[in-house]
């Protein structure tokens, strides 16, 4: 009976050894991804930053983030952090049912060595997108209201356009082409609170809110130009019509769907409109105070 007892004990004991031996041959070993970056602003609620690295092709995750104060380090497989040949940082919903990732990348760059220098310019390098030349975006607008029927508010509205050789009209804003996931968006900042003017892809055509908006007069869309009137409905604490001279017009890039009601980070285009304005004629665009993003990220 001892001696059964004693055989017993022993085969667990073997038994326990052979799976710890097991767990530890077969446990992930982890290696740090420290990600350091620059002028990322918070998201809405419903959103947050994903890592992202390209392994043979396929990307893997190397976990969200919704705090933008950097650095920040993460453990990842040592495997494929090793194999990694880009970084890619996406956003996404918080309550994400799609493993892959979305549409909206944001920055991206290619590891040298155990460093990736990324920044929005780089994603037309690896992901093909056009976010690159955002930095040569130009912008021209008017100042008019042509929904309504009075000539006495035309400083209450903002249309992105050129009339320079009127009546010949075409674009005032000239802009690169966005990949997926994006837009872009007009907005007037009214005593430090920007309203926007609508989201567009094409800056020839008409904005998302031609039709919808609340503000216009009621005597049509207005131009076949992305632009507003703010003419009517103003939200609580401001007037319409307004004068939009001494305002700051903006075209931002926005995530799309979009994660908040406020500016994305990238805008390339401001302005304040010039106190001497005058109505119906071209005032050009300066940079907007965000034209790229970047950062490092670094592996060890």
């Amino acid at each position: 009976m001892i001696k059964k007892t004693f055989l017993g004990l022993l085969a667990l004991s073997l038994f326990a050894v052979s799976c710890s031996s097991d767990d530890d041959s077969n446990a992930s070993t982890t290696s740090n991804l420290t990600l350091n970056f620059q002028g990322l602003e918070a998201l809405g609620s419903d959103y947050v930053y994903e890592g992202w690295i390209i392994v043979d092709g396929q990307p893997v995750s190397t976990g969200t983030f919704s705090s933008v104060t950097f650095p920040q380090t993460f453990p990842v497989n040592s495997v494929q952090l090793e194999n990694a040949t880009t970084f890619v940082l996406s956003i996404e919903p918080a309550v994400d049912p799609d493993p892959a990732p979305a549409a909206t990348k944001l920055l991206a760059g290619n590891f040298s060595g155990n460093v990736a220098s990324v920044n929005s310019d780089n994603i037309v390098v690896a992901l093909g997108s056009s976010l690159s030349a955002l930095g040569a975006s130009t912008g021209k607008y008017i100042l008019a209201t042509p929904t309504d029927m009075d000539d006495t508010n035309e400083a209450s509205g903002v249309w992105f356009l050129d009339n320079t050789n009127a009546p010949s009209v075409v674009a005032g804003l000239s802009l690169p082409t966005l990949a997926d996931g994006w837009k872009y968006e007009g907005w007037v900042v009214f005593d430090g609170t920007p309203i926007s003017t609508g989201t567009f892809t094409d800056a020839e055509s008409a904005d998302d809110n031609a039709v919808t908006s609340i503000f216009k007069g009621d005597s049509g869309n207005g131009p076949g130009y992305p632009g507003e009137d703010y003419l009517q409905n103003a939200p609580t604490g401001l007037t319409f019509p307004t004068d939009l001279k001494g305002r700051t017009v903006v075209i931002s890039v926005e995530p799309y769907p979009d994660n908040s009601t406020a500016p994305f980070t990238l805008k390339p285009l401001a302005h304040v409109v010039p106190s001497d304005a005058m109505n119906h004629t071209v005032i050009n665009m300066g940079d907007g105070p965000v034209e790229t993003l970047s950062g490092s990220v670094t592996r060890n």
